[in-house]
């Protein structure tokens, strides 16, 4: 991020321009929602700045710019559109305090305006760093057609309400009790009485909220998907939402993290085979202890906590405490792994059942069917499997799989870096060496991408003909 997004106070304080086209026209037309105080200088403004000069709505100076013409100015605009007279005016400008803005210059320029949209007091910036213009005009169009023109309306009568809520303590009710105005009780009352109707019904809502008790804690058990922030549910971007506490594993990805309210707390719980680990019992611990306080605990597990993520434990552990629950499912490792080699789990004339396995377990490799799963055609997803694979590849040659069964590793499935190595049982655990995979990653056995797959068969169809 090269350019940190601020709002600055502008009200009382002056911001100074020069020029008197198009390019002044424009960033006037933004500056002029502001209460700054505006000077423009132009020896030739146009017709619609004299105009805003004579309903007083900006300062005209009907000539160039010269030194101390920006004494005490917070920002300067350089919009004459001649390179050599933007450099002139930005440069006293720059050595008498003002930050500067040389309108199409990013490069010089030492803040940038953003593409706007206005709900005042509510207000939108939408920046791309001067990479994409377009795209912000594009959000912005967005923007503007999802936000109602009411909402600015909501969020001053709201402004005017705050010291009378600061009789509901700070935190959770609080903000339930902004949520409750903003996405209900408010827009209900506008549409049904406008202003007056609004502002009854923050009374109305500050008795409701006065008169029932502090929410209770709860833990939501919520799957993050594989990676990709794209992927998550609804109800779990709603559950982020909401929550006070983040309890999350190594697997959650920085992206993901984002999404959590600003004010969360974020924990990481991580567990690794073989490594580093917070205990089961900590982890536990660490749930009870924040939702009994109250808060609204979101237990984060990379993808589904319903697949090898110990969740009859912590949900055991968290009815013991007599607390509240929900599990939001997510997309598992083994649904975004086959996707991203073309492939499905099942196949008509291939295979009927697909297996989950685990690498290891709390004892150590984990043993399976292996006379089973070495028959012809059959598949398992093997999850937490790269420290194992020598021990998978034994075990399935020793009880008669086909050493060139097609053997697919994911790693880091559904992020931006993806990998994918084909190998076969043979040359599994050598493969998986020499690639240096370190992310997490995800085995499947019997499936090769689909590519390799039509490859195979071709080659197949050649040597039969």
């Amino acid at each position: 991020m090269k350019h940190f997004p601020i709002f600055i106070a502008l009200e009382g304080r002056s911001v100074v321009l020069s020029g008197g086209g198009e390019a002044a026209l424009a960033k006037l037309r933004l500056l002029l929602k502001t209460e700054a105080e505006l000077h423009v200088f132009s020896p030739a403004p146009a017709a619609e700045i004299e105009n805003w000069a004579h309903e007083s709505r900006l300062i005209l100076h009907r000539r160039a710019l010269l030194t101390g013409d920006i004494q005490g100015a917070a920002l300067f605009y350089a919009a004459d559109e001649d390179a050599v007279e933007d450099a002139r005016t930005a440069a006293i400008a720059e050595s008498e305090g003002a930050l500067v803005n040389i309108v199409d210059n990013l490069h010089d320029s030492q803040f940038i305006t953003p593409a706007i949209v206005d709900r005042d007091p509510v207000t939108v910036a939408i920046g791309t760093e001067g990479a994409a213009p377009v795209l912000a005009r594009a959000i912005k169009a967005d923007l503007e057609e999802r936000l109602p023109s009411s909402l600015g309306t909501l969020a001053r009568i709201g402004k005017a309400f705050r010291k009378a809520v600061e009789v509901l303590p700070m935190g959770r009710k609080r903000r339930d009790f902004w949520a409750d105005y903003y996405y209900s009780a408010g827009p209900r009352a506008m549409d049904q009485g406008g202003e007056v109707a609004v502002k009854d019904s923050l009374n109305t809502l500050l008795d409701k909220y006065q008169a029932t008790a502090e929410r209770e804690g709860h833990v939501a058990f919520v799957g993050a998907g594989p990676g990709d922030p794209e992927l998550l549910t609804l109800k779990a971007r709603k559950a982020l939402d909401e929550a006070d506490v983040v309890i999350h594993d190594r697997l959650v990805t920085p992206e993901i993290l984002e999404l959590a309210r600003r004010e969360a707390i974020l924990i990481n719980a991580g567990k690794e085979g073989f490594g580093p680990s917070m205990s089961q019992d900590d982890i536990n611990a660490l749930i009870i202890e924040h939702g009994l306080s109250g808060a609204q605990v979101v237990r984060l597990k990379g993808g589904d906590p319903t697949v090898f993520g110990r969740l009859d434990e912590e949900i055991d552990a968290v009815m013991a405490s007599d607390l509240s629950w929900h599990v939001v499912p997510g997309i598992t490792a083994a649904s975004a792994s086959v996707a991203a080699i073309g492939q499905s789990l099942t196949q008509r004339g291939r295979n009927s059942s697909v297996r989950f396995l685990t690498g290891h377990d709390m004892k150590g490799f984990a043993d399976h069917d292996w006379k089973t799963l070495a028959c012809t055609g059959e598949v398992a997803a093997i999850y937490m499997g790269k420290k194992s694979a020598r021990f998978i590849q034994g075990r399935l040659i020793m009880h008669g799989a086909d050493r060139a069964t097609p053997v697919t590793v994911i790693e880091n499935a559904t992020r931006a870096d993806q990998r994918i190595l084909e190998s076969t049982l043979e040359t599994l655990a050598n493969d998986l060496t020499a690639a240096g995979i370190v992310g997490p990653a995800l085995t499947f056995y019997g499936l090769a991408p689909r590519a390799a797959q039509v490859a195979l068969t071709n080659t197949q169809e050649q040597e039969l003909a």
